[in-house]
């Protein structure tokens, strides 16, 4: 079974960083299971949209941006659109690494105790270059799978014991509430799921997997059962923070404190554990993702061996670490990211959408009307959700 798990566990490992932990924590303590419904719908929205960019791998061979500069003909138009998407994708990756790095240090900080936060960092970082410097594809699935069973196991039984209400949260699933207090929070739950990044690391990973379009079933079940898995991570937080009562929310390990005095140390050490690798496996996709978007948007070619991928990676973990040495609190970085990964979702879904529609670059594995259909509902979604976070910090809703 282990042989045939493809890129579909890091695209889960991706979106479960600690920036997830983040918003689902907020979700849980301000809103109890209300918000569930965002993260079921969030959930749905990125298998179809990583289901095509795997199709869109499996079939081009290419990397999502490659497929993009090669289809926009006007020079002017696809320079803009090629900038844009190296800037948005490298540079917010920086600072997205600030965040996950300092989750995984928030979590070494519940097992180990806070002597060390100095040297965490660049403990983190330096297991995140190890891993990225053997530039071994198999070697890193190995690491994931590892990695996410451990996150997964910690996060769902820190639910468990909270013994959540079974009705309660079948309607919060299932019965969609918004109000102006929780837009920004549903807007941080599908910016933290729908991960724009995962849409180009996807794409490029496929290819590295599978070479044939007889794969392609193989990874569209990769791709389903590793973010469906993912996505009960994630619910599976908002449950256990439900327990805690409404209250500040400093840093993210306060989940775990505010469930110490009912079920003791047990679930600071769950917690703990979760939000390390959580952080560990953020850590690696952010700068290889980044990696990738410039790989394809220089036209270099190359694969994760050569210095001038090594290069972009190393850069993009290095102010990482940076980020973390000016005592930056982690849970605002990872906030702000959240709520941008939603605004620059729906312009990089339309990209995608778009090329997966052209007989030129799919043929006869160009999407259905019925996939049309989803992919713009959630575009209209994202969209209209985007325009009503911009309201709201402008204080217009």
């Amino acid at each position: 079974m282990l042989k045939k798990v493809g890129p579909g566990v890091l695209v889960a490992a991706a979106f479960i960083g600690p920036g997830t932990v983040t918003a689902c924590t907020l979700a849980g303590v301000g809103f109890g299971y209300g918000l569930l419904w965002a993260m079921v719908l969030s959930i749905f929205a990125t298998v179809v949209l990583q289901e095509m960019a795997a199709r869109l791998g499996i079939i081009t061979q290419k990397g999502l941006a490659d497929v993009i500069k090669s289809e926009l003909k006007n020079p002017l138009v696809r320079n803009i659109v090629i900038i844009l998407i190296l800037g948005a994708i490298v540079i917010g990756n920086a600072a997205y690494e600030g965040g996950n790095i300092g989750g995984a240090t928030l979590g070494l900080e519940a097992v180990f105790g806070s002597g060390g936060i100095p040297y965490y960092p660049f403990i983190i970082g330096g297991t995140a270059f190890a891993l990225l410097l053997i530039g071994n594809y198999k070697v890193l699935e190995k690491v994931f799978v590892g990695l996410v069973i451990v996150m997964s196991l910690s996060f769902l039984v820190t639910a468990i014991i909270t013994r959540p209400d079974v009705g309660a949260i079948l309607k919060g699933m299932f019965v969609p509430s918004i109000s102006q207090e929780s837009i920004l929070t549903v807007i941080a739950l599908v910016g933290t799921t729908v991960v724009p990044y995962n849409l180009f690391l996807h794409a490029s990973l496929v290819s590295e997997k599978w070479k044939s379009q007889n794969d392609l079933k193989s990874a569209q079940r990769d791709t389903f059962i590793a973010i469906v898995l993912g996505g009960m991570v994630s619910m599976a937080i908002i449950i256990a923070a439900a327990a805690i009562p409404q209250g500040e929310i400093q840093t993210v390990m306060d989940m775990a404190k505010g469930l110490e005095p009912l079920y003791g140390n047990a679930a600071k050490y769950f917690m703990g554990f979760g939000l390390f690798a959580a952080g560990i496996t953020s850590s690696i996709t952010a700068p290889l993702a980044g990696a990738y978007v410039a790989n394809s948007c220089f036209g270099w070619n190359v694969g994760l061996k050569d210095f001038k991928f090594k290069a972009v990676w190393m850069l993009i973990l290095s102010l990482g670490v940076l980020f973390m040495t000016f005592d930056i609190n982690p849970i605002e970085i990872i906030k702000f990211a959240q709520i941008a990964n939603g605004m620059l979702l729906p312009f990089i879904a339309v990209f995608l959408v778009w090329v997966v529609n052209r007989t030129s670059v799919m043929g006869n594995y160009r999407n259905t009307f019925f996939q049309n259909a989803i992919g713009i509902l959630i575009i209209v979604l994202a969209l209209l959700l985007g325009a009503k976070s911009i309201l709201k910090v402008l204080g217009l809703f």
